[in-house]
């Protein structure tokens, strides 16, 4: 993974143990766009250590007792750096797989930290990966109910990819899905992941969610996803994630 640019301006107070956590982390940010406004409309917070350091490093500190409390402290920190940084479009957050179950626990601390940091819950995007098998989908997607209750967006990150996609779509409908890198890369030269990805697009606009298309690399991948009527993208084609900071998306990468 290419090595993440750390910004000093605007500078954070680095991170000190949360909720009895005994190690720091902060977060790197990266752009989702829409390429038919040529707009930011997302960040997507991305664990780092609190040096830049890559996510593996955090999470190998992380004990399984743990995951609970150490998926809290992410919503709650990415929401405040958010904030501080004056994010004004979407935030599009990760819920770890095995703590996704005690979730509700966590909503009213996510909401009061929103109210308290005065960054919009309606602004607030949870992705679910689906690479993870989930034995219980109908208990995530209540919880995935009482979430957009509270006014938050939902993603299935990683789509196509995982077990339950498609059931998952049965019984519950969000915001977006995030069609995997598997699926899209060289798409402009493969006529099987062509034919995958239209037939989700009609799926999608049939059921009113957003698709988007992430982990894009290539100039090509993205000319052809768009002009099949992907708008929402991400990936390095577009910028890379930046340590506590916002990346500016050139305005050349959307001419096609």
């Amino acid at each position: 993974m290419p090595p993440t640019h750390r910004n000093t301006e605007p500078s954070f107070d680095k991170p000190s143990a949360v909720r009895n956590l005994d190690f720091e982390f902060s977060f790197a940010f990266q752009p989702i766009v829409n390429a038919r406004t040529q707009a930011v409309v997302s960040f997507e917070a991305l664990v780092r250590g609190p040096g830049g350091e890559p996510s593996s490093e955090v999470f190998s500190k992380v004990h399984r007792g743990e995951l609970h409390q150490f998926d809290q402290a992410c919503q709650s920190k990415a929401i405040r750096m958010a904030s501080r940084l004056n994010l004004q479009t979407q935030l599009n957050i990760n819920l770890l797989p095995k703590s996704i179950f005690q979730n509700g626990q966590n909503i009213r601390d996510t909401l009061q930290v929103s109210l308290e940091s005065g960054f919009p819950v309606e602004n607030i995007v949870f992705e679910v990966s689906e690479t993870s098998k989930l034995q219980d989908y109908r208990r995530m997607v209540a919880i995935f109910k009482t979430n957009r209750e509270f006014g938050f967006k939902t993603a299935i990150d990683d789509f196509g990819m995982g077990y339950s996609g498609l059931l998952l779509l049965v019984e519950y409908q969000p915001n977006f899905i995030k069609l995997d890198r598997a699926l899209i890369a060289d798409i402009h030269q493969d006529n099987v992941r062509q034919t995958i990805v239209q037939a989700m697009g009609n799926i999608c606009r049939q059921l009113d969610i957003d698709m988007m298309a992430e982990g894009v690399e290539k100039a090509e991948e993205y000319r052809w996803l768009h002009a099949a009527g992907v708008n929402l993208f991400q990936g390095y084609y577009f910028a890379e994630p930046t340590f506590e900071a916002l990346a500016d998306v050139p305005a050349r990468v959307f001419i096609m």
